[in-house]
């Protein structure tokens, strides 16, 4: 299984000078790339906003930057508002990370569960999942042939038109992210394309249903098992002990929770609400380094996935706790799931 981490790379959004804001915490976020690079982790991620509490709207331009910086951890976005975005122009700047990488780009596409990028670029949300599927039907064309023709409903014809660069990998790897859509599970199974959902709230054996539910629409639509992969992407933060990860945790979580539950219309975050949700049942992956590793193994048995994908970044969590968490993700974590997946497999 890869182990890997994610961020929407945030930043203050009332800071009185965003572009001091901004260039501090891109560079604080290509240390931390650069950190989970050196000490072993599989996969970055770097997912696309367009609000005033997130600096990364161009994942590529800042993955490419990183790609310089490192030399074995791939880098995806996590994920590209595909709806919103032009496919040529995500599978150009995708390709082009992929030559600057040593071919470890990757694309997770998809429709974006903030919709501020929607009229930014000119997009009607009442085609909302119209543009998605069309979208990504061209983005599979582009990525599976060099030369493409290709219609659709909503975007202007492409006639026998090539399309470079082309990436060093062949295909190019594309997961679709969902957020707990049953539609969007069966659309990516019945395409056999991997699959990334996001676990943010609730019980995650909730979701066990959606993995069965991808694999089964990937079976009907004859897909090939063995292209067929999951991940589930999550909060949660590594610390010397539980205590401490909670306690550094909590603050900057429920800042954001709260912030984005004000707009959506949730009830406000509580430290009750925290502690149960970094229980063994609950949706946070918070602890020290065995606990965190316990249930990582245990979601695994339930779920069966691939790939874990963890949101330690988040708020105004302070960098240098950052970097510790992802050094004891990497030299403390990681050795231990792989322990445990390796007895397990021979037992």
């Amino acid at each position: 299984m890869e182990l890997g981490l994610y961020t929407f790379a945030d930043v203050d959004p009332n800071a009185a000078d965003k572009g001091a804001e901004g260039r501090r915490r891109l560079a604080d976020l290509l240390e931390e790339i650069e950190l989970a690079d050196q000490v072993g982790l599989d996969v970055f991620g770097l997912g696309e906003h367009h609000r005033p509490d997130y600096a990364a709207s161009a994942p590529a331009v800042i993955l490419a930057a990183a790609a310089a910086r490192t030399s074995r951890i791939r880098l995806t976005s996590a994920v590209t508002v595909l709806s919103s975005d032009d496919p040529v122009r995500v599978f150009q700047q995708f390709a082009t990370l992929d030559l600057l990488s040593n071919g470890r780009a990757e694309i997770m596409a998809g429709r974006g569960s903030f919709i501020e990028s929607f009229p930014l670029f000119g997009q009607s949300l009442d085609d909302y999942d119209q543009l998605f599927a069309e979208k990504l039907d061209l983005l599979l064309a582009l990525r599976d042939r060099e030369r493409v023709t290709w219609s659709g409903a909503l975007s202007s014809p492409i006639n026998d038109r090539g399309v470079y660069p082309r990436p060093l990998q062949d295909p190019l790897p594309l997961w679709i992210a969902v957020g707990g859509t049953p539609q969007s599970v069966a659309r990516a199974g019945a395409l056999g394309v991997p699959m990334a959902l996001a676990i943010i709230g609730g019980e995650p054996a909730r979701f066990a249903p959606l993995f069965q539910l991808y694999r089964e629409a990937a079976r009907r639509s004859g897909q090939d098992p063995s292209k067929l992969k999951t991940s589930i992407n999550v909060h949660g933060f590594v610390a010397d002990s539980t205590q401490e990860a909670a306690d550094q945790f909590y603050g900057p979580q429920a800042e954001v929770m709260n912030r984005i539950g004000r707009e959506r219309g949730w009830g406000p975050t509580s430290r009750a609400h925290f502690d149960q949700a970094i229980s063994p049942t609950g949706n946070l992956f918070l602890g020290d380094p065995e606990t965190v590793a316990r249930k990582i193994v245990a979601h695994r048995k339930l779920f069966g996935n691939d790939r874990f994908l963890l949101q330690m970044a988040i708020g105004p969590m302070p960098h240098d706790r950052i970097l510790h968490g992802i050094e004891l993700y990497g030299t403390k974590v990681a050795p231990l799931v792989r322990e445990m997946l390796a007895e397990e497999r021979a037992s």
